[in-house]
């Protein structure tokens, strides 16, 4: 029988793949193979359940990523088990235990719970590690049994990066063995440094303001690279919790693991933070970036999903000659828990581990009751399904809750009498969540886990005070999610799909139609296109010309008032209020003190009419039982879209 050894390390044969050691045909003396493994923006999700849709989904769940850990671990005679952030927070399980249960001493969180099971190696920190706060922060990792590091978040900063005090460690060596390709066994420290993104003092200012401080990725790695390598690391691994983005590193970047990866002395890198999977077709034009091999300015890199849907692994050929090992060769991969057929269902891959469910069985247990608690009801269905296209229900009851709010907590003080606006955007809008990713609450009983459906995040209330100008502004913003369409042009693709769904903000109080006809005023960042673009036309305060010299209050949220998602007029400066609150939880106030919710769009925004003009999007297939209800558009089903998605005509 004829085999062939292929690039992933399997013998190929009339039995089908049977799984060898990678390298293992040309490791030789001195050689050995180092299997890297990675978890990346697992969010709490352990169990492969979705909380908020409350049932089981074979897309999620560390559970299942623990069965390809487990069969690379059989697989490899050396590996490596690592985290790259955002394991704290990100559904109601993260919820449950940070407002409900709490951490006290001794306590494990479910998450670090089964990580521990699991036996991780190390982790970094992600953004979303700080949504609770440093003390609940803090208290988390001390049930780790692996050192967590980051390296720019620092407590005090000093003369340089390595002068600071951090937060935690900034990187660890770990003393690791390694057997070669003749079966020696050998000594080989590998290092490892974490990065988040310096933006968490923007996104978490009212935790993180005063407390901490964030220094540049770039910078600090530089900084401690040589020490690292002084300190004896053979071989470093950057744990890089920020997205593959530009190049070229800008002071500040937010997704800087291009130019971390291009840095001397770095011989891997961990990638997250985006929700996407490296190395995939997602990243075939970026600049930097060889998808073929698996690498970032010819380093060895990954990024494995999000919710546990992947799991990363960079294979390592390591020689050592004389004290020093270095990387003669790597290969990277994204290796799935499902897959999506062609009918659109989903098949899981893989199994969940027994022992990773049954570690956090009782907190599981816990979360399914604690979501599914009443608060109340609601005459007619929340749904997001056209949230992107028209005026949307789930994303109204957002702003009419915030403004209730507001306006309570606004009297008595300068700002009262003040026009107050609410300014809401849907989350749940499909995109890379999938086809299913929306909100769907049906008419009745509204529970916790509804809520939490309709607000995915655990922000806290906000209101900035702003000139009529900088609404306009703000709406320029978000129409900046339509792409620009001829007058009489037959379907055409409406929606930019670089646009996230959270970046387009409705506001509630003013009416307004979109002209799509006329160019963007501003980038899918917020960056200014053209200054005389204006695609927000008609627009109106109480049913006149809105005054753009008079002053707004707009009730929004602390990431958008922080400077997230560069929105004119939402800055730290313009921020007049401060809310204690999440707006979850003035979401869930709200419809307990109604009882009945009554959420209706009422078309406050269009499209400006272009006759003869058509265009295309796409959304859940279960749009198709509310599309002959959508006020204010003209939609038509059109077929199907791609990756399990319905597509639709807006006749404008």
């Amino acid at each position: 029988m004829t085999f062939e050894i292929n690039r992933r390390g399997f013998i190929a044969g009339a039995a089908g793949l049977i799984a060898l050691h990678p390298f293992s045909a040309n490791a030789a003396t001195n050689q050995a193979h180092l299997r890297i493994m990675e978890t990346t923006d697992l969010h709490v999700h352990v169990f492969p359940y979705d909380y908020y849709a409350d049932k089981p989904r074979d897309t999620v769940g560390l559970a299942r990523t623990a069965a390809l850990i487990q069969s690379v671990r059989d697989e490899a005679t050396n590996s490596l088990l690592i985290d790259n952030g955002d394991f704290l927070q990100g559904n109601p399980m993260g919820d449950y235990i940070a407002y409900e249960r709490g951490m006290s001493e001794g306590d494990v969180h479910p998450v670090i719970q089964a990580m521990n099971t699991l036996g991780f190696d190390a982790s970094t920190l992600g953004n979303h590690e700080f949504n609770y706060g440093l003390d609940f922060l803090l208290k988390s990792l001390a049930g780790a049994n692996f050192p967590v590091v980051s390296a720019n978040v620092a407590l005090e900063l000093g003369s340089d990066p390595t002068k600071d005090k951090t937060l935690i460690p900034p990187y660890v060596i770990l003393d690791h063995k390694v057997t070669d390709g003749t079966g020696q066994e050998h000594d080989i420290k590998v290092g490892l440094i974490g990065f988040v993104p310096p933006q968490i003092m923007g996104w978490d200012r009212r935790h993180l303001e005063g407390n901490v401080q964030a220094r540049d990725i770039i910078e600090t790695a530089k900084a401690y690279i040589p020490q690292m390598k002084e300190a004896g690391a053979d071989i470093i691994v950057a744990l890089s919790h920020s997205g593959i983005g530009a190049a070229d590193h800008t002071d500040g970047m937010e997704n800087a693991s291009v130019p971390l990866a291009g840095l001397d002395g770095v011989d891997a890198i961990l990638t997250g933070h985006s929700h996407l999977v490296f190395p995939s077709p997602t990243y075939a034009e970026f600049a930097g970036a060889d998808v073929g091999a698996g690498t970032l300015m010819g380093t060895p890199a990954t990024m494995g999903g999000f919710w546990g849907s992947h799991m990363g692994l960079i294979d390592l050929l390591v020689e050592k000659s004389g004290n020093e090992w270095r990387v003669v060769s790597a290969e990277s991969e994204a290796r799935p828990i499902s897959k999506r057929n062609e009918d659109r269902s989903t098949t899981a891959l893989v199994e969940s581990d027994p022992q990773i469910l049954a570690s956090v069985q009782k907190e599981h247990d816990e979360t399914l009751a604690y979501v599914r608690r009443a608060v109340g009801k609601t005459d007619a269905p929340l749904h997001s399904y056209f949230a992107l296209v028209a005026d949307d229900p789930s994303v109204q009851i957002v702003s009419i809750a915030q403004l209730w709010y507001i306006e309570q907590m606004l009297k008595g003080t300068e700002h009262e009498g003040l026009p107050i606006l609410s300014a809401a955007a849907p989350f749940k809008a499909g995109g890379r969540g999938g086809p299913e990713y929306y909100t769907d609450v049906p008419k009745g009983d509204v529970a916790i886990k509804n809520v939490a459906d309709l607000y995915l995040y655990p922000n806290t209330a906000r209101a900035v005070r702003v000139t009529g100008q900088q609404v306009k502004d703000w709406l320029e913003r978000s129409a900046g999610i339509f792409n620009q369409v001829e007058p009489g042009a037959k379907d055409v693709v409406l929606l930019n799909p670089g646009f996230p769904s959270y970046n387009f903000d409705v506001i509630d109080g003013v009416e307004y139609q979109i002209d799509l006809s006329q160019p963007s005023k501003y980038d899918t960042k917020g960056n200014l296109l053209d200054e005389n673009a204006s695609r927000i036309v008609n627009l109106t305060y109480n049913g006149a010309p809105l005054d753009l010299e008079a002053e707004f209050i707009i009730a929004t949220n602390n990431y958008r008032a922080g400077g997230g998602g560069s929105f004119p007029g939402a800055l730290p400066e313009t921020t007049i209020f401060e809310g204690p609150d999440t707006n979850r939880d003035v979401i869930v106030r709200y419809i307990v003190e109604k009882g009945t919710i009554s959420p209706r769009a009422d078309a406050n925004w269009t499209f400006k009419p272009m006759d003869g003009t058509t265009v295309l999007f796409d959304t859940g297939p279960a749009a198709k039982a509310y599309a002959a209800d959508v006020p204010g558009v003209q939609i038509e089903e059109a077929g199907d879209g791609p990756d399990g998605f319905a597509r639709f005509r807006i006749s404008l």
